[in-house]
């Protein structure tokens, strides 16, 4: 049976009405594009499918016409179940108007939800998510009020609360590779990463329904390494070439993402002095030899290039989302991947290994931060950025980190010799009375004894058992102007805030591989 056909044929076997699962990542990693533009022109041209039900993990797009943002048409979606939103503003914008039904689960359940459905099981049972917006207490993954269904469910076993992730059928799963035969088996070398593809291919086909998957290449029946295979041929029902397909939007291939070749990490240029090295250097000083440690995006990604020029990278093993271990992770539009990984596991395996407490540490980023501890990266007035892998990361790791600026929106800073000065303060407060949406919960944090620091450039908070307590202030900083004005609350101060390390506002290294081998 010959497998191939042209990327029209195959979305033809989308009907109105289907489930369809998705697969990709920010940054055009992993996503099947051509496929995805060739769905939308077929629903702009005839006006269908209609009314499917989109289901993805990671957030896929550009922030203008590309992934997700290909079904963001009124009457091709009903609903959409997405772990990340914000790469498709268009998308946002029919949740916000009620126009679909909208639901923002966490990355892993997402993954791991697809290898339940293959299994046949009747849902995710975990504990990811509890105290969150995401627990039905709250608000159940709900993003607005035509989301009326519950999808998520409070049940206790053992005396312990859960929350059951209900399984629904998927009819369509849209994939991408690197090789594929007329068979169907789809290799993956030249991908940096393999998300949750076989998992997607084995629920959709469990279900009855079509496994479509994009690649790069043609190859003979019987010429790919069974060893490379990561997608046998009985789970795929369509293969589309697209000689055009480029591993990432910033290279068409570049081997160092792959391990095929090794880059020297004195090639990373070091960060600029600036807030954001003042954050990520302080952060950095928590790294301890032996850490396995995840790196969120945004301002924990200057985590790793921090290591890198300390000359700690080899401290410490990164471990994200996407299946990367080891290495120095991507950042900008293609974080999810890494330069010089040491290993590539599937999606769904990498978060059973979060979701178990394997993570020593993780560094996230800080939108917003209450009395309580609470943490908001997820959702901002209108805008819907999405939890992504945050809450699977932050629930479980033995240590957070939150890394991100004080205020928002303008903030100018200088360091003059050895010391900080606001030049221009933000417009927004990121330590507010009550967050507008709880992605980290400080009572769950609380109750599990995890160790909790926000790390800003002018100031260190720790959450305690009885709040969140001023540590540290920056050299050269005014606690009451410009720290203790600048927040909705007061912090607890049981003694004095101590003085940051002074070498992180020098623009010399700071010799943490000397200081830090406890």
């Amino acid at each position: 049976m010959n497998k191939f056909m042209t990327a029209e044929k195959a979305v033809r076997l989308v009907q109105d009405g289907d489930s369809v699962a998705v697969c990709g990542n920010g940054g055009g990693v992993l996503e099947p594009n051509v496929l995805f533009a060739a769905l939308e022109k077929r629903f702009l041209e005839t006006e269908h499918p209609r009314n499917l039900w989109l289901t993805h993990a990671a957030g896929i797009g550009n922030k203008q016409e590309g992934g997700i943002s290909r079904f963001a048409h009124e009457g091709m979606v009903r609903r959409v179940v997405g772990g990340h939103w914000g790469w498709s503003p268009q998308m946002q914008q029919l949740a916000n108007e009620n126009r679909i039904e909208a639901y923002n689960f966490p990355q892993g359940v997402v993954s791991m939800q697809y290898r339940e459905v293959a299994g046949g099981r009747p849902g995710l049972i975990t504990k990811t998510g509890l105290k969150t917006f995401v627990d039905p207490r709250i608000s159940g993954a709900k993003l607005n009020d035509c989301s009326q269904e519950d999808l998520v469910e409070l049940i206790c076993l053992n005396g312990e609360e859960w929350l059951h992730y209900k399984a629904y059928p998927y009819n369509i799963g849209i994939i991408r590779g690197s090789f594929g035969d007329a068979e169907g088996n789809i290799s993956m070398e030249q991908e940096p990463c393999y998300l949750d593809a076989l998992q997607i291919a084995q629920a959709v086909h469990n279900c009855g329904g079509k496994v479509i998957c994009q690649v790069k290449y043609a190859a003979m029946s019987g010429t790919l390494d069974p060893k490379m295979v990561r997608i046998p041929g009985i789970l795929v029902d369509a293969v589309v070439v697209c000689p055009e397909q480029v591993q990432t939007i910033e290279a068409e291939y570049d081997p160092s993402l792959t391990g095929d070749v090794r880059i020297p990490f004195d090639a990373i240029p070091p960060m600029p002095m600036d807030q954001r090295k003042i954050v990520a250097r302080r952060a950095a000083m928590e790294i301890r030899r032996g850490t396995v440690m995840n790196l969120g995006f945004g301002m924990p990604d200057g985590v790793a290039k921090v290591a890198a020029e300390e000359g700690i990278s080899d401290y410490s093993r990164i471990a994200i989302e996407q299946g990367l271990v080891g290495g120095v992770p991507a950042s900008g539009a293609i974080f999810g991947v890494a330069y010089n990984p040491e290993g590539m596991i599937d999606g769904p395996s990498q978060f059973d290994f979060f979701n178990g407490g394997g993570l020593d540490m993780t560094c996230l980023g800080l939108a917003q931060v209450d009395e309580n501890g609470n943490v908001n990266v997820s959702k901002f007035g209108p805008t819907i950025s999405g939890a992504g892998g945050f809450i699977d990361i932050s629930q479980r790791a033995k240590k957070c980190v939150f890394c991100g600026t004080f205020t928002a929106g303008g903030l100018k800073t200088e360091i003059v010799d050895g010391e900080l000065h606001i030049l221009n303060e933000g417009r927004a407060r990121k330590f507010v009375r009550n967050v507008e949406h709880i992605t980290f919960s400080g009572e769950f944090a609380r109750e599990t004894g995890q160790q909790v620091l926000y790390v800003t450039e002018r100031a260190v908070f720790e959450m305690t058992a009885k709040g969140l307590v001023l540590r540290e202030i920056a050299p050269g900083i005014d606690l009451q102007k410009d720290v203790l004005d600048q927040m909705d609350f007061v912090p607890l101060m049981p003694e004095a805030p101590k003085t940051m390390d002074l070498r992180i506002f020098r623009p010399e290294r700071m010799g943490l591989a000397d200081s830090q081998n406890g």
